[in-house]
């Protein structure tokens, strides 16, 4: 494999939709650009003419070079299952209002044709005030993308800060005790 690597080339594995299971390599340099660029679906040409959902990536120890990638057929209108990145949009106005924005999951479960799989989700927070909660529901999906888990499940908070000085049973901030 060491050998395979140092040509230019990565083992890969490809299976699925009931067909066998194919020992391939793919180039490294083209790999790791669909890798960067955040693609999930690429068209393999060669010995093996399809589109392929990237399922799982092998990486070396310090997490730099791929040293292997498994492979999932699909076909451009499949409806394919996959967990993708949220990216928070906006500015919150509740932050600007003395809250704390705090991103409780990075990722959603989503289903959607192979075709029309977005790169990440966008969570707009322009209207997140404080004590307000965006579930996985609020969401503005793309067309064609559905949501793939628990609509309530809570993505992103808005909650007040907590006050460095202490407060009293009547929740009055204590004066601090003089020496």
């Amino acid at each position: 494999m060491k050998r395979l690597r140092q040509t230019g080339m990565i083992p890969a594995v490809l299976y699925g939709h009931g067909q066998e299971t194919l020992m391939l390599t793919v180039p490294a340099k083209e790999m790791n650009k669909a890798i960067n660029l955040g693609s999930y679906v690429v068209e393999l040409k060669g010995a093996c003419n399809e589109n392929a959902l990237i399922k799982e990536v092998q990486w070396d120890a310090f997490g730099i070079d791929v040293l292997h990638v498994d492979l999932t057929r699909v076909s451009e209108k499949e409806a394919i299952e996959i967990t993708l990145p949220l990216e928070l949009k906006g500015d919150a106005p509740g932050a600007n209002r003395g809250g704390e924005v705090k991103f409780l999951q990075n990722e959603l479960k989503i289903m959607c044709p192979a075709d029309r799989l977005p790169e990440k989700i966008e969570v707009n927070i322009s209207e997140l005030d404080v004590d307000q909660t965006i579930s996985a529901s609020d969401i503005v999906l793309p067309q064609g993308v559905e949501l793939g888990e628990d609509g309530t499940t809570p993505i992103v908070i808005c909650t007040p800060k907590a006050s460095d000085e202490p407060e009293d049973a009547d929740g009055e901030p204590t004066p601090a005790a003089e020496n």
